[in-house]
């Protein structure tokens, strides 16, 4: 079972030969296997063109049809043809298509005794004991996954480096070799994570990256990485966060941090990937000076301009870490003479952790109609993949890994129902009506998951620690500065100009449009603003009505979602995973509907209107 599980592939049951070197050699494999029963009449001609690049380009004459593209440009064309067959679509006399992006990466958070940090798909793809262990067979399931949907670069091991992951780039990089051999014929490069001090373990006292011994150190050993993976994309780094090292020990800024980094691997071509997620972890909650939100632009702002051209900071969506609901970065707008990378969650660390349904292509348009398009260069998702025999745990977890790879490539080609419908198209073939009947469910689970979680912009309600179910004050006195600070009178945090000062980091328009609690979207409402529980929506409810009739409405979601998923004909390994998890799903809505309604009416001592149950 674990190499049979294809999602939106089953029309490519047969492995890729494991001697393929390039992708070409992938691009006629596919389309040999799958042309016969897709379209037999159709004949396909592959024809390189090295100017297109990544990009591709096809041309229908009758049944010939030839692709035109660089090296993968011919392997993402290929599975572009092969999809638009599988899912019905019909096939235009021209198409030509490109990324928006150059690098279009997963990042995977595999330690290496393979355990993985905020997975939800059992255990590590890559690691086992220390070591690199892996599926050959499943690296090429994986590496299909990614051409078929344009993703080209994979970092294998956490953020959070330690030992022995810090071997990857020393006594385990011949293994690692091995590993980006067999991703190459699928135009996906490896990345590595590194830890910042990685040099005092070879005696250099220090990591000061303007120390001479520390330079050098790096430069070397880029030169013996490059010399046994050539084609590395570069390394990706998380430093001064969450107790990991950084430049700041030594008194220097990030930009000096990553500058030293990117110098060594400059003659290669490598890119030097550079997390903006830094912050106070060790805040005391009776300080209300500091906010964290404000933290990443902060650090960042100040410094444009002043990083090196192979260096990409990679910025969180949100100001936050990945809650159900975060108005944009603000550090992605105010960054133009620096490389940015849009940084998403596919794993559900806070969005029901692939147990409850969280159809993410919604969220992510969201976030793109307040984004300049010329700000970011590179996306970025944390992976939802282990190795469960569904590599995403619950099978429609895959949506979110195929629509990321979508909006990678081109956010502005498909809209989420598009998105939604076809994934739907290539993995059951349902017919119509059970196609729109799964559709709705997906269309609708984003907003259904925030009604019974996060009652208007107020995040960090969960269990600590595990980030799964309801914990109204498990976070409020903790040192990680997430407080929603809900007393028997009011809800939320002032971060208008008159409170934290956060709004001003955004540009006029939007700085303008959250400050007043007239334009601010109510889904952000109590992110922006401190109101009380009577405050009058503009739909005329009160806010603690709004936040009752939310997680009622939330569960009964649920339950009816439920009762549409049990008359789908699922194929009975989905059948299986699906029942189990939704039945999950509906007692986490119902102890989230409870416990928070529950908290607020102990806070508010306000009677929900319609006189439902909440326990007293």
């Amino acid at each position: 079972m674990a190499n049979q599980w294809l999602s939106w592939l089953p029309f490519l049951p047969a492995d890729v030969p494991a001697d393929f070197a390039s992708p070409r050699e992938v691009a006629a494999f596919e389309l040999a296997q799958a042309l016969p029963t897709l379209s037999p009449n159709l004949h396909v001609s592959l024809a390189e063109d090295d100017s297109l690049g990544e990009g591709f380009h096809a041309v229908r004459r009758g049944d010939d049809v030839t692709i035109f593209g660089g090296k993968t440009g011919l392997l993402y064309g290929a599975y572009w043809l092969l999809m638009a067959l599988a899912s019905g679509s019909a096939l235009p006399e021209d198409h030509s298509s490109a990324p928006q992006y150059a690098l279009r990466m997963i990042n995977c958070w595999d330690n290496a005794d393979g355990n993985v940090e905020r997975g939800y798909s059992g255990r590590s793809l890559f690691f086992q004991g220390g070591k690199l262990t892996y599926d050959p067979a499943r690296m090429r399931q994986l590496g299909r996954m990614m051409a078929s949907v344009g993703l080209n670069v994979l970092c294998i091991n956490n953020v959070n480096v330690h030992d022995p992951a810090q071997l990857l780039i020393e006594d385990d990089l011949p293994d690692l070799a091995k590993l980006a051999a067999i991703f190459r014929p699928f135009g996906v490069r490896l990345m590595v994570s590194i830890d910042y001090s990685q040099p005092m373990r070879h005696g250099i006292p220090t990591a000061d990256p303007l120390d001479e011994r520390v330079q050098a150190w790096w430069k070397h050993q880029a030169e013996v990485v490059y010399a046994a993976i050539p084609d590395l994309a570069g390394f990706l780094v998380k430093a001064d966060s969450e107790h990991r090292p950084g430049p700041f020990t030594y008194g220097r800024n990030h930009a000096e941090g990553a500058n030293m980094l990117a110098r060594a691997l400059k003659p290669f071509g490598g890119m030097l990937v550079w997390r903006c997620f830094v912050y106070n972890c060790q805040q005391d909650w009776r300080d209300e000076r500091t906010d964290r939100p404000k933290a990443a632009y902060e650090h960042y702002v100040y410094l444009d301009g002043q990083f090196d051209d192979n260096v990409i900071l990679q910025v969180k969506n949100g100001p936050f870490d990945f809650q159900v609901r975060e108005p944009i970065s603000p550090t992605l707008l105010a960054m133009p003479k620096t490389k940015l990378a849009l940084e998403w969650q596919l794993a559900q660390e806070y969005t029901g952790q692939q147990i409850d349904i969280f159809a993410m292509p919604v969220m992510w348009q969201e976030l793109f109609a307040d984004m300049p398009r010329n700000s970011i260069m590179a996306m970025a998702a944390v992976s939802n993949l282990g190795n469960d025999a569904c590599m995403t745990g619950h099978p429609f977890a895959a949506l979110n890994f195929f629509a990321y790879g979508a909006l990678a490539w081109d956010p502005d080609a498909c809209q989420p129902d598009d998105i939604i419908h076809r994934w739907i198209r290539l993995t059951y073939r349902f017919a119509p009506d059970d196609e729109n009947a799964l559709a709705d469910v997906l269309l609708g689970s984003r907003h259904a998951y925030e009604q019974y979680t996060a009652p208007l912009g107020i995040c960090w309600m969960v269990t600590p620690n595990q980030h799964y179910g309801p914990s109204p004050d498990g976070y409020e006195y903790q040192a990680w500065g997430t407080y929603h600070k809900a007393d028997r009178n009011a809800i939320g945090i002032d971060r208008t100009a008159d409170g934290t000062g956060y709004v001003l980091q955004y540009p006029e328009a939007l700085r303008r449009r959250f400050e007043s609690t007239q334009t601010c979207p109510d889904e952000l409402l109590l992110f922006f603003h401190r109101l009380p529980y009577t405050f009058k929506m503009r739909d005329g409810r009160t806010l603690i009505q709004r936040i009752y009739d939310d997680h009622f409405e939330g569960y009964e979601w649920v339950e009816r979602a439920a009762s549409i998923l049990k008359a789908l004909p699922l194929p009975d390994f989905d059948r299986a995973l699906v029942d189990e998890r939704i039945g999950r799903q509906l007692h986490n809505a119902r102890e989230w509907r409870d416990i928070i309604n529950t908290f607020f009416h102990r806070l508010s001592g306000i009677e929900d209107v319609h006189e439902r149950k909440i326990y007293r």
